[in-house]
């Protein structure tokens, strides 16, 4: 019983990481390093909970979740492409001035000191019936399963195959990995590292419309809670490749969940609630060892 509870809490911790991730990872993939997730999933998750309360439906929330997300990652990409911005630099300050202006908003319009809760807000449905629950093992995994959480390892599947074989894919690599020859043959390499971050942030937007939407129905200033760097943590470990940033990102899930099952059972909260973040420095550290072991050996 224990076993199947941690798995479908897993599942479900995963799915906001992987969908960052495979955001970052493509926005990457077209050579802007994106540390602004985070901003993106706050926003999307504020958004979603507004438009789930006004139109009674979660389809159109989420959608709209997105689609903003993808317009913040546009005009962030103007700002870095464009304006000659550092990215590191303009990520940590979209971070702070999205965090700052939801909070504006919340005590302005809704009178609100971090939290909002509004009618009416529809969670996201469950894919299979109540009776998948009686599977073995993985029957809670299956009964919580939400269309968001399909999509994102749909998307995981397809990626590889879309970034090696289609000409868009090919021209985002480009524009990434050698911007020199995108130039050469007639591609803007600017608006495809646009189009990226339009990508990323449209990715972040639904990863904020599940942390918002899978269970609680509300939204909340810390609701992210660095989710966004884990995502970028992630595809850093993965290399850039969507089945192993994948992977990464269910370890994540599964010691978000895990931490969260430690606390219940009376362990110190704020300790046990450093684990995956401490796993995130854990990450790093191995991919910069290996990056070093592997130019060492190429020289």
């Amino acid at each position: 019983m224990i076993i199947e509870q941690v798995i479908a809490a897993s599942l479900i911790m995963t799915t906001p990481i992987l969908l960052a991730a495979i955001g970052g990872l493509v926005n990457r993939q077209a050579g802007i390093v994106n540390i602004a997730l985070d901003a993106k999933m706050l926003a999307g998750a504020f958004v979603a909970v507004v438009v789930s309360s006004a139109t009674g439906g979660w389809f159109v929330a989420v959608l709209a979740a997105a689609l903003c997300g993808a317009a913040i990652g546009y005009l962030f990409s103007l700002v870095i492409t464009r304006a000659k911005a550092n990215m590191i630099v303009a990520g940590l300050g979209l971070n702070v001035l999205v965090a700052g202006f939801l909070g504006f908003i919340l005590n302005w319009f809704y009178n609100s000191s971090g939290t909002l809760r509004l009618p009416g807000v529809h969670l996201l449905p469950h894919v299979f019936p109540e009776s998948s629950g009686n599977v073995p093992v993985i029957g809670g995994a299956l009964a919580d399963l939400d269309p968001l959480t399909l999509f994102a390892w749909g998307s995981v599947l397809a990626l590889p195959w879309l970034l090696a074989n289609t000409r868009l894919g090919l021209r985002l690599r480009a524009a990434g990995n050698a911007p020199q020859v995108a130039r050469a043959v007639g591609l803007s390499e600017k608006s495809l590292q646009d189009f990226g971050t339009a990508f990323a942030g449209f990715f972040s937007g639904l990863a904020g419309a599940h942390l918002a939407l899978a269970s609680i129905g509300l939204f909340n200033e810390g609701l992210t809670a660095g989710r966004g760097f884990i995502a970028l943590a992630a595809f850093y470990f993965g290399r850039n490749r969507p089945v192993t940033t994948a992977l990464v990102c269910l370890l994540f899930g599964f010691l978000d969940a895990a931490q969260i099952r430690m606390q219940t059972a009376g362990l110190p909260p704020k300790l046990i609630g450093t684990i995956p973040y401490l796993m995130v420095l854990v990450a790093l550290c191995l991919a910069g060892w290996r990056n070093r072991d592997r130019k060492a050996m190429a020289q």
